[in-house]
């Protein structure tokens, strides 16, 4: 559904708010929203999202003048445009007053329609440029936003395999011992009992494996307060067995504590940190191969890190890693960074920055507790 343009008119008269609604409506598609007082503007203001106000001067309890310089004061409402419309405060220092104050145009009565509608015109049009324009932003952002998915998914596909041959493959010698001992007529009690046990933690390890992957990839999962070392545990686990046999070491050192949001997205956010890190070191030939994790709860926020030994990031490329598309990867797709640096942003109302340590480099994430 589009959005419409919305204009507040705040006059003391009604019939001055009804000639002006009709004389806008016969020329635009908008919404209207009237006032007949400043305190109601101001109510209809923290409610509503309102695009323009044009506003009469001469009110009884609060004249237009006070009404625009309180505006100026609150967060919400200082941006909006505000228009004068006035028969009476005409003068050229009435007109000054009111630019002071912020006003972008000062109309006098009786109005000149075809200059109203003129002017109306311009602010409409600026109006639809930018929503056309933030819609262009979230079409872009949803179509990196999946091409992060699909990354992220033939990532953990590649964890998949890893990480369920080691078991299969137990399973397929506990198979060739059965028939061997079978045939040696070395079957007894204890051997049954010794493969139950071993067979069912091996089926439970894979039937685990399974259900980590597929919570992984859950779209429908909702925000909610989550561990943050759980799902730290829970990638670790995901990924034990390559951080294994690429001899990377991992010092974990996390608080308890909680934050509020879709797990799903942070653990893929931690996914491709730890990734990040990972190839970092690989690449960089490090002998001793270390990522640090850790999080520290403050007085107003919890700060989340990960931190690798692999040298750190370039000065000339750090103020390029978190842009779409831009990767030192030749297989890279490079929306990693930018696809956390996204999450983090919209969904956790944080931010994560890059910082170069003496040893590598160091990414880190501030949840605010005003946000959690």
């Amino acid at each position: 559904m589009n959005q419409l343009f919305t204009i507040l008119l705040v006059d003391d008269i009604e019939q001055n708010l009804d000639a002006l609604s009709l004389m806008i409506l016969d020329e635009f598609d908008v919404k209207i929203e009237v006032s007949k007082s400043a305190q109601d503007a101001i109510d209809k203001l923290m409610k509503k999202d309102i695009n323009l106000i044009l506003t009469d001067i001469q009110m009884p309890d609060i004249d237009g003048f006070e009404f625009a310089e309180y505006l100026k004061g609150i967060e919400k409402t200082r941006d909006i445009p505000v228009i004068f419309i006035t028969g009476i405060y005409d003068t050229e220092e009435y007109q000054q007053k009111g630019y002071d104050l912020g006003a972008i145009e000062y109309i006098t009565k009786p109005i000149n329609n075809a200059l109203f509608t003129s002017k109306l015109r311009v602010y409409i049009k600026l109006f639809e440029d930018k929503i056309n324009q933030e819609n262009k932003l979230e079409e872009k952002n949803k179509i990196i936003i999946y091409q992060s998915k699909m990354a992220a998914m033939g990532e953990m596909i590649n964890v998949i395999s890893h990480q369920l041959k080691q078991p299969l493959n137990i399973l397929s010698l506990y198979c060739q011992d059965i028939k061997s001992s079978f045939e040696l007529n070395e079957i007894n009690k204890e051997f049954i009992k010794d493969f139950d046990k071993n067979t069912k933690n091996q089926i439970r390890f894979l039937s685990k494996t399974i259900d980590d992957f597929r919570d992984f990839f859950n779209p429908n999962k909702m925000k909610q307060d989550f561990s943050i070392q759980n799902s730290v545990i829970k990638i670790l686990n995901l990924i034990e067995k390559q951080l294994t046999l690429n001899e990377i070491k991992i010092v974990m050192d996390i608080q308890e504590e909680y934050i509020y949001g879709t797990e799903s997205e942070f653990e893929q956010v931690v996914l491709n940190l730890i990734s990040n890190a990972q190839d970092a070191l690989i690449e960089n030939k490090i002998e001793y191969k270390e990522i640090k994790i850790k999080s520290l709860k403050n007085e107003d926020s919890i700060e989340f890190s990960i931190e690798d030994n692999a040298g750190g990031v370039p000065n000339s490329l750090k103020d390029k890693i978190f842009n779409p598309y831009f990767t030192t990867k030749d297989k890279g797709t490079g929306v990693g960074l930018y696809m956390a640096k996204l999450v983090i942003e919209s969904s956790f109302r944080s931010h994560l920055i890059l910082q170069n340590t003496l040893n590598g480099a160091k990414f880190i994430i501030n949840f605010s507790n005003k946000n959690l």
